[in-house]
């Protein structure tokens, strides 16, 4: 057991050597087209400018029509910067008509668009859930169905989906954002398989915290949260649990020190303009940490997560629990 434990590791070591010392070059970017979602700001803002400088044609799809001075006038006259909300079939299908009278094959799907969301499960709305998984997986499964048929044209053709390091590791307060970040990992692996006979790569991007519109505000959202929350749940966890929350989020080391975005949009440069792009990208120590934390035994990650997370805080409804 132990001399195949150490063959496996001995050969991953060597892969990732490998590909250091000797990288496979990039394609070239002449002629071909990439379709981006969430593009507002971010790592999709980011990437719609580095891809075009690039030379690729890049198609920009932006939440809010505000925005698309900003873009255009930033990407050159290659790029289309258009309206594009990936809940709604509407907009998908006039992008699909758009893009394909241009282009008969895409080069490349990024699946970047995605909102952020907090709050435990006794705080939040089941329609707050699927909200977040609208957008967050939904959306990107309904993008992705739509454009195969231009994608599969061509063999070096691939997807690229933003996922997160809260696709592998789940962590209170986050309900919402874990299952919509699983199961957009799990949609990725399934894909990539079902896919191959095509030779259709699929990479998924698993950032951790990056400085990011994202990962701001969350104290305005948990008040926002609080507010609108009914009485006999505000009863039972008591307000004190709030403050704690948002203390906790003010302090928390991982939002802190939230890493350059730039990690990321380098990553998906890489995913789409490399001849052999990964499987999987974690880009930053904080998606590697938190990696190694959630191939721990269960109890484990459990005891650290909450030991890290409650602060000593027990729910009103709790307390009496325990008196009773």
């Amino acid at each position: 057991m132990y001399f195949i434990i150490g063959f496996v590791v001995f050969v991953y070591i060597s892969y990732r050597l490998y590909q250091h010392f000797f990288p496979s070059p990039d394609i070239n970017p002449t002629g071909k087209y990439v379709l981006i979602s969430g593009c507002d700001t971010g790592f999709g803002y980011g990437l719609a400018i580095e891809l075009d400088k690039q030379g690729f044609n890049v198609f920009a799809g932006i939440y809010n029509s505000n925005n698309k001075d900003k873009l255009t006038n930033i990407l050159s006259s290659r790029a289309t910067v258009f309206k594009l909300d990936i809940t709604q079939t509407e907009d998908i299908d006039l992008a699909y008509e758009m893009i394909s009278s241009k282009t008969k094959v895409l080069h490349a799907l990024v699946n970047n668009a995605g909102v952020g969301s907090y709050g435990y499960i006794d705080w939040i709305s089941v329609d707050s859930i699927r909200q977040v998984m609208d957008v967050n997986f939904f959306g990107h499964v309904t993008m992705t169905k739509k454009f195969l048929p231009l994608l599969i044209m061509s063999k070096d053709s691939r997807v690229v989906n933003i996922c997160s390091v809260a696709g592998y590791i789940s962590v209170p307060g986050m309900v919402s954002y874990n299952c919509s970040k699983y199961a957009l990992e799990s949609f990725s692996d399934c894909l990539r398989r079902e896919m191959s006979v095509w030779d259709l790569r699929v990479s998924i991007i698993e950032p951790g915290f990056m400085k990011t519109a994202i990962v701001e505000g969350h104290d305005k959202t948990l008040h926002v949260l609080w507010n609108e929350m009914k009485n006999d749940v505000k009863d039972r966890w008591g307000e004190e649990h709030l403050v704690k929350q948002v203390e906790e989020l003010s302090n928390n080391l991982l939002i802190k020190f939230a890493e350059n975005p730039n990690k990321v949009i380098n990553t998906l440069k890489h995913a789409v303009m490399n001849t052999k792009p990964h499987i999987r990208y974690r880009p930053g120590w904080q998606s590697n940490v938190m990696f190694a934390l959630s191939q721990c035994p269960a109890w484990l990650v459990d005891f650290a997560i909450n030991k890290f997370n409650t602060g000593g805080i027990t729910p009103i409804g709790a307390r009496s629990q325990l008196k009773d």
